[in-house]
């Protein structure tokens, strides 16, 4: 990895961890929209990977992998930012189902149902199913609904600008060790079993739509729709839960 002068081996460095860079835009790319290609997400995230051999320094306290996968997800993001992959429309429809959530829990003192939130929204049930397998992969968490803040930038815009500060720990490291993992813990037991199921799977068995599919006796779309209205209920629930720590 290293020249004879001590220096990183830019070749050598690209060649070891192309996997890496894969790896991270395969993670990435299934939270995202169909029309995002895989090899886009690679070509950044190597161009964030020779980055990383540009600046790193054995001095940073960091190992260069860990270093590394900052700067390749950085890139990628910056990419997606760059390309407007969630348009304002998916966003506003987004922030509507949440909206629409969050009035239904706070009315019934439970999880509403599709219909009922298809029906808040003045929708048909198949509509509001359209509506959700359009916006799914375009929920990513927004640190202000976390933070209880109310500016537009996104999850994307934050996490593009913690990437690029010098010592910048990696960001979902940093919500874990701020809480968020009790908080997401305590959301996710208050969701219907077959949404806590699709997030178990999904996340932390990391199996695709199909596979889930396979699991939920469900087609692939339908585990799209599942996902978004799960993600909006998580939403709902970290937003209520910040805002209450910080009153």
């Amino acid at each position: 990895m290293y020249t004879a002068q001590g220096k990183i081996d830019k070749s050598d460095t690209l060649a070891q961890y192309a996997p890496l860079v894969r790896r991270l835009a395969l993670q990435l790319i299934a939270k995202l929209p169909a029309s995002v290609e895989l090899d886009d997400m690679i070509q950044a995230g190597m161009l964030g990977l020779l980055d990383a051999a540009n600046r790193y320094q054995d001095d940073q306290g960091a190992q260069f992998e860990t270093y590394a996968s900052q700067r390749i997800r950085g890139a990628m993001l910056d990419e997606l930012r760059a390309n407007d992959w969630l348009s304002r429309g998916l966003r506003q429809s987004s922030r509507k189902v949440d909206a629409a959530v969050q009035a239904l829990e706070q009315k019934l003192a439970r999880p509403p149902s599709e219909r009922e939130i298809a029906l808040s929204m003045q929708l048909s049930l198949e509509d509001y199913q359209h509506l959700l397998q359009e916006i799914h992969g375009s929920q990513l968490v927004y640190y202000e609904d976390c933070e209880g803040g109310s500016n537009e930038n996104s999850f994307l815009d934050r996490q593009h600008d913690d990437s690029n500060r010098s010592g910048a720990g990696d960001p979902l490291q940093r919500l874990l060790d701020s809480g968020m993992r009790h908080m997401l813990v305590e959301a996710i037991a208050l969701m219907p079993e077959r949404e806590r199921l699709l997030l178990s799977l999904y996340y932390e068995q990391e199996m695709n739509l199909r596979e889930i599919g396979a699991v939920l006796e469900v087609s692939q779309s339908r585990v799209c729709q599942l996902h978004s209205q799960a993600i909006s209920r998580l939403r709902v629930r970290l937003n209520e839960t910040s805002r209450s720590e910080i009153a």
